[in-house]
């Protein structure tokens, strides 16, 4: 039973995706008809992605950014809440006159990821004839259809070569592709609480959250859109687990310890404070996002390889050309601070690592602004 259904609130939508229909706010789409070639085989017949921009791209064409969001991010990096985005900017305190990436100098471009669910084709999306949506047949992608999406909308930007490339975690891993597929139209490189390669134990982890997933009833093998009722359960379930492996135990034991959710007695059906916690963050998250897209995008995840095909993983980020950054969270128990060392090791143009100081576990790359923005002016201040 939903926790919906249980407390007699009002269950949410089938899906949270952005659909057809609903405000723009300040999306725009690229749109490439023609045929887009994927990795594991198959193709998409066409691809639309949504993005943002901020600032102004110079004649020259040299003042592009590309910042790439985490799992369950989108391309509203800084703004308001409002018709159209569910919630502020991501990394509002970055982007904008002023601050580390100077929309007043740069060109600042967000997509939303492809396989994602606010505005960019992804399982909630309608198919080519339009009469339904793509639900269990979605093809399977990988971070490499992702980032050759990402050129196409580059293409029709006018972007030749990025002035950076930022992003942290999944875009992290997004990011060191377009440095590794793409070396020539890649300048400047920051990697922020990111790896080579997804791990046994980060695999392990999104495979407890998609089984949660797909073992809702309501889940319909992924066919769930034209119902009434999506898998807001599992979906809930997986974000509740997820959230966890994203902060850290000091944080948590600090902020609830072992104290009751209000006058709720845990003996007697009531919760603790950390599991109100939990279900708020599952029910923020079910109400803005698709069960499709969160099973599209962690197996793209756990299929990251950069080495793959490329003579292993040395061999790959030694193609990288960019100038780089590569930091860690130092209480990271999800991408844990080896990772980022096996990049600033192995990308010759990285210098040594750096490490974010916070208590907030893997959400230190997005909650520590400060310490993201110092590292942004550094790796724009470096000289080629």
């Amino acid at each position: 039973m939903s926790t919906a259904r249980a407390t007699g609130t009002p269950l949410p939508p089938p899906t949270g995706a952005w659909r057809e229909g609903d405000p723009p706010g300040q999306r725009r789409w690229h749109v490439a008809d023609k045929p887009l070639p994927l990795e594991a085989g198959g193709e998409l017949p066409s691809v639309r992605l949504a993005f943002e921009t901020w600032g102004r791209l110079s004649p020259d064409r040299s003042n592009a950014v590309l910042v790439l969001h985490a799992l369950t991010g989108d391309s509203h990096v800084a703004g308001t809440a409002g018709p159209g985005h569910p919630a502020p900017g991501w990394w509002d305190g970055l982007v904008g006159p002023g601050l580390a990436l100077d929309t007043e100098r740069w060109f600042v471009v967000a997509p939303n990821v492809l396989g994602g669910c606010q505005g960019s084709t992804g399982p909630a999306s309608p198919r080519p004839d339009g009469r339904r949506c793509w639900g269990r047949a979605f093809p399977f992608l990988t971070q490499r259809d992702q980032v050759a999406a990402e050129a196409g909308l580059a293409d029709a930007l006018g972007v030749e070569r990025w002035a950076l490339v930022i992003g942290g975690s999944m875009g992290g891993m997004r990011a060191v592709e377009w440095a590794v597929s793409h070396p020539e139209r890649t300048r400047a490189l920051l990697l922020l609480a990111t790896t080579a390669a997804a791990s046994a134990e980060q695999i392990a982890w999104a495979n407890i959250q998609l089984g949660a997933i797909r073992n809702d009833p309501h889940w319909h093998g992924g066919d769930y859109h034209a119902t009434g009722h999506g898998p807001d359960a599992g979906l809930g379930l997986a974000r509740r687990l997820a959230h966890i492996t994203y902060r850290s135990e000091p944080e948590l034991a600090n902020r609830f310890g072992r104290l009751p959710q209000g006058a709720e007695d845990p003996w007697r059906g009531g919760r603790y404070q950390v599991e109100s916690y939990l279900d708020h963050q599952a029910a923020k998250l079910v109400r803005r996002f698709d069960a499709g897209s969160y099973v599209v995008l962690s197996e793209a995840m756990n299929s990251h390889d950069v080495g793959r095909g490329r003579g292993g993983t040395r061999a790959a980020l030694g193609r990288v050309t960019a100038r780089t950054l590569v930091a860690g969270v130092d209480s990271d128990r999800l991408y844990p601070l080896a990772q980022q060392a096996e990049l600033a090791a192995l990308i010759p143009s990285a210098s040594r690592l750096r490490v974010i100081e916070s208590p907030y576990g893997h959400d230190g790359f997005l909650t520590e602004t400060e310490q993201v923005a110092g590292l942004v002016r550094e790796v724009l201040g470096m000289k080629d």
